[in-house]
């Protein structure tokens, strides 16, 4: 097969398996640059199969010399398609590992459903005894709670207020007006369901209700709050108020964890170009400003850059965890430097499609979108007929 990128609105429906690992292997090679970590043992990543997940379970085996499980859900390929993304990451992470000694297996399924988990407990229990890191990095639209059985879809939508602002088309290089509806009561409350932090609670209780947690555990969620730019479509709306959940919910859980002297955190991480983010209006013509201000800085980071100081310099530093006022880690404090803000807001009021490519980094922007499914990488031949099938060792 012959794989091209076949971008429809902010989905690539392709996935280049060749484009895929040579992502992967940057990012390892990455942390193989860097210092070891002396840190988790036996770490669960739910969600550990593309962005800060990905990011995630590469820093644990190839910094910290941990074994990881990784759950996810994503699609294999056949005769007429490729794999999804995070398929071909995922075989690509667990061949790497194994060359280099580490232990990685694989969940694929619905991280949601309580038979997944049932499965990832038996593993845990099978191969680890218990697990000291668990990471929570789900980011899908839809859910299917596991006891009622009601489907909940999220929404991108303001609260209280129609919004009107700025964003990009990324790929027609057009910046032009967006108007979108305030969100129902109903919408809000799905998106709290879905994005909010009742299924990584259900991961926490059920691993502790089966003695899988171990002494001292930590777990992490990810998160995004963003400058003011983005408030009316973030903070303040839909996900917003998800993310409000989320963040009450690792208060709780830090109840719960009190007896494995343990900890719940929710980690602020930057904004970076993710099948999730580009979905979001508004948001990738801010990021596309950001990455040109950053990089003009030499402070822009990508996930793993992201991920690997998370780990290094807030979560297994011997000090205690340093936290804001409100209790986040904050890997978001380059972003949010107050010269970038400044810079960016000016930007923002004069950016039009005749001046995008001037005062934007919208090439660097559409690039990081395409390398998500494997694209765009330049000692790739794309005109190549390859195999799609590809398999994932501990699923095979």
């Amino acid at each position: 097969m012959i794989i091209q990128p076949k971008v429809r609105g902010f989905i690539c429906t392709t996935a280049h398996p060749l484009g895929c690992a040579k992502a992967v292997r940057k990012q390892i090679e990455y942390v193989q640059s860097k210092a070891s970590i002396v840190g988790p043992q036996h770490v669960l990543v739910i969600g550990a199969s593309t962005g800060y997940g990905l990011a995630s379970r590469i820093t644990a085996s190839f910094a910290a010399g941990a074994k990881t499980i990784g759950v996810f859900f994503e699609r294999e390929a056949d005769d007429t398609r490729t794999a999804s993304p995070g398929w071909y990451n995922s075989a690509a992470f667990e061949e790497a590992a194994y060359q280099a000694g580490y232990y990685a297996k694989s969940i694929n399924g619905d991280a949601f459903s309580d038979d997944i988990k049932n499965q990832t407990a038996e593993l845990i229990r099978q191969d680890f005894k218990t697990v000291d890191l668990i990471i929570y990095s789900l980011a899908s639209p839809r859910r299917i709670h596991p006891i009622t059985g009601q489907s909940h879809s999220s929404v991108l939508k303001p609260i209280g207020q129609a919004f009107v602002g700025k964003t990009v088309d990324a790929f027609r290089h057009e910046v032009k007006e967006v108007r979108i509806e305030p969100a129902t009561e109903v919408e809000i409350a799905n998106t709290i369901a879905v994005m909010g932090g009742e299924d990584w609670e259900r991961w926490i209780d059920y691993l502790m209700r089966e003695n899988l947690l171990a002494p001292h555990c930590l777990t992490i969620a990810y998160s995004y709050i963003g400058p003011t730019l983005t408030h009316p479509i973030y903070k303040y709306g839909t996900i917003g108020k998800a993310k409000e959940h989320l963040k009450a919910t690792a208060d709780q859980l830090n109840q719960t964890l009190q007896q494995l002297q343990g900890r719940a955190i929710v980690s602020v991480n930057k904004a970076v170009v993710t099948q999730a983010s580009a979905a979001i209006p508004v948001v990738p013509l801010y990021i596309s400003l950001l990455f040109k201000v950053m990089k003009e800085k030499n402070i822009h980071e990508g996930c793993i850059e992201q991920i690997y100081r998370l780990f290094k310099e807030h979560l297994y530093l011997s000090k205690p965890l340093v936290c804001d006022e409100e209790g986040y880690i904050r890997i978001d404090d380059l972003e949010m430097r107050s010269d970038v803000q400044q810079q960016v807001a000016a930007l923002w009021e004069s950016v039009k499609t005749e001046n995008l490519e001037q005062l934007t980094d919208i090439r660097g922007y559409c690039d990081d979108f395409y390398q998500l499914f494997g694209f765009k990488f330049n000692d790739i031949n794309y005109e190549e007929d390859i195999n799609p099938l590809v398999k994932i060792p501990s699923l095979s």
